[in-house]
């Protein structure tokens, strides 16, 4: 699908689209919560909400910078956002930007989060810009000083994300989460739950497969960006949802600080709210 393709329709969804109903909506702190019946419901009712936002955002500013998550959770949004009857999104008014690369893995290797992005979106959509995590080179101070550069040269207006079976948000797991980090991008150290995950996603095969290290954005951008739209389907993050929302705002859970951000919504379907007590 080129970014034309649709001509003058980019400020209206598709009109064969049908937006799903909640099965309730909540506040915690700062945080909207939406649960939806199923996954594909959350995925497409959390994909509109994005292009919608993009589509505000264009037509006050011409343009939108966003910065995507690269995992299976996102399966959903992305091929709404992608697809040929999803909502519109004039795509080369956008520049994207990915959150997270496991350290030494080329960018087409099959379990490069770069290589994910291409597959469930920009293989679809022609973006403005992608600017890539180079985690392949072998000064990683150096990567993360230029990621930090291109991220500061104006405001994120949207980070679409996930919660981690553990809490985390990108690859700030809680041996290294700091909600005040002085740095943007940094490289880290996965904790043994954060690559059982990955195995339990089914990207490796085993836990001795997964990279040891990556470099990963750090909380305050999360803090800082315009918007956050954050999707998390599945009984598997049932207990991270729990610890988030019902815990104390910790780096114990890095997704609790979520709460406090001014202008975000944590997408759920059933099974990610099943250890919800509302």
């Amino acid at each position: 699908m080129v970014s034309g393709a649709r001509g003058s329709l980019w400020n209206h969804p598709s009109p064969l689209a049908v937006i799903p109903s909640s099965s309730r909506r909540f506040k915690v702190d700062r945080l909207a919560v939406e649960v939806y019946p199923t996954r594909a419901d959350m995925g497409r009712a959390a994909a509109h909400a994005v292009a919608k936002h993009l589509r505000d955002v264009i037509a006050s500013r011409e343009h939108a910078r966003v910065v995507f998550a690269c995992a299976p959770s996102q399966d959903e949004v992305l091929s709404d956002l992608a697809g040929n009857e999803g909502p519109i999104v004039d795509w080369a008014k956008v520049t994207a930007f990915h959150m997270d690369e496991y350290a030494g893995l080329a960018p087409n290797h099959p379990q490069a989060f770069r290589r994910y992005l291409h597959d469930h979106l920009l293989a679809r959509v022609k973006v403005g810009a992608f600017h890539a995590l180079p985690a392949e080179g072998a000064d990683s101070v150096a990567v993360c000083a230029g990621y930090s550069a291109l991220l500061a040269e104006g405001p994120i207006d949207l980070i679409c994300m996930g919660i981690g079976e553990n809490g985390h948000i990108a690859f700030n797991e809680p041996p290294v989460a700091d909600f005040d980090d002085l740095v943007s991008v940094k490289r880290v150290k996965l904790d043994e739950a954060c690559r059982q995950q990955q195995v339990n996603d089914g990207c490796f095969s085993t836990v001795a497969a997964v990279p040891s290290h990556a470099l990963t954005l750090t909380v305050p951008v999360f803090r800082a960006a315009l918007r956050l739209s954050i999707h998390v389907p599945g009984a598997r993050k049932a207990r991270a949802v729990h610890a988030a929302l019902e815990g104390p705002i910790a780096t114990a859970c890095p997704a609790s600080i979520l709460r406090l951000h001014p202008d975000a919504t944590l997408y759920l379907d059933e099974a990610a709210a099943g250890d919800l007590r509302r």
